[in-house]
């Protein structure tokens, strides 16, 4: 085991390479510069957070995603990063000079987190271009890299060429996770969010419980929402929306959000466990939402992408009797994050029914 207290956000390690080439700090803080000032757009914010990296403050400024409410700036500890990616090193057994792709934006934590990694435990990182084909272009085989669904669905025939993926930032969908199964690397979906620096619990594919890293202590709120203690991370419990069932001390299933439940005449539907259920049956992108009901309170609602189509009746046959929408529509187009998970409340609220 590495010894965390010898780690620190100065260290770049003798072996991090980025695009084939051996930098160190001083270097890093030149390419850093270069970026900013001539590099491509999607390089530039690896520029400017190359810079905060390495500057005299202790803590990096980042943006939340806005998936569940407006986004906003938080503060998070470079040492705490640094033992998150030593966590990670152990979790998926990641070891110095192992090949990365790093296709995710430097924007947002989890790209973030792909460099700190390199820079920590030794990797050699190709950096290409976010986009939803990252692996189109690619002429190596890889150890280890980081996707979010949409990039993963349309990389299927590709994934076999890195041996371990990690998928994050949105939930993976049945359809998607069929698929994902008969590819022979080994595929975990993550749980995380900024404020726990990325992943701090992942499931191979195919798997229904996650098990979280060493050192992290979960717990449960009144509404059966995940409280988590990290102290690696956070001196205090990191509160969640996220309803979960606990398997056992630390593993646990992913059962929706607490903003997403409806109360329907007094049933409380968890949009989630509804939308797993017509995972295969309805042929696009669809949440269910309530809607405001005089006599309901809320009613169910299906929210389907793109142009009306016919949508059978029998379709809802794997519903519970509650669980069945009351009306259904079509909006062309869904609001979304970065990493393609889809916002809800504002998707719904540029539509009047």
């Amino acid at each position: 085991m590495i010894d965390l207290n010898e780690i620190t956000y100065h260290n770049v390690h003798n072996k991090f390479k980025l695009n084939g080439f051996h930098l160190n700090r001083e270097d890093l803080c030149r390419v850093a510069y270069s970026f900013i000032k001539e590099g491509e757009d999607f390089e530039k914010p690896v520029g400017d957070f190359l810079l905060d990296w390495f500057d005299d403050k202790s803590y990096l400024e980042i943006n939340t995603s806005g998936s569940t409410g407006i986004p906003k700036l938080i503060r998070v500890d470079k040492q705490a990063m640094v033992r998150s990616s030593l966590a990670t090193g152990d979790f998926f057994d990641l070891k110095p000079g192992d090949r990365v792709l790093h296709c995710l934006p430097a924007k947002y934590v989890a790209g973030k987190m792909m460099f700190i990694r390199g820079f920590i435990l030794g990797l050699e990182i190709d950096f290409v271009a976010p986009s939803s084909h990252p692996l189109d272009t690619i002429g190596h085989d890889y150890e280890f890299t980081a996707l979010v669904p949409m990039q993963a669905q349309y990389s299927i025939d590709k994934l076999h060429r890195v041996k371990k993926i990690i998928i994050g930032g949105a939930k993976i969908t049945k359809p998607l996770e069929d698929k994902l199964m008969k590819i022979k690397s080994e595929i975990y979906e993550t749980y995380g969010m900024t404020e726990t620096i990325t992943h701090i619990a992942a499931k191979r594919i195919g798997e229904e419980a996650f098990t979280v890293f060493p050192n992290v202590m979960l717990s449960q709120d009144e509404n059966s929402c995940l409280l988590i203690k990290a102290l690696s991370i956070s001196d205090t419990i990191i509160e969640t929306n996220d309803i979960v069932e606990m398997v056992s001390e630390n593993k646990f299933i992913w059962l929706g959000r607490f903003d997403n439940v409806v109360n329907s005449g007094g049933i409380k539907l968890i949009p989630e466990q509804i939308e797993e259920k017509l995972a295969t049956r309805i042929p696009r992108r669809y949440f269910v939402i309530g809607k405001p009901d005089q006599v309901l309170g809320e009613k169910l609602v299906l929210i389907v992408e793109g142009e009306p189509m016919t949508i059978e009746d029998s379709v809802f046959d794997v519903l519970d009797k509650y669980e069945k929408p009351k009306e259904i529509h079509f909006v062309k187009h869904f609001e979304e994050t970065p990493t393609g998970k889809i916002i809800r409340k504002e998707t719904l609220s540029k539509f009047m029914f």
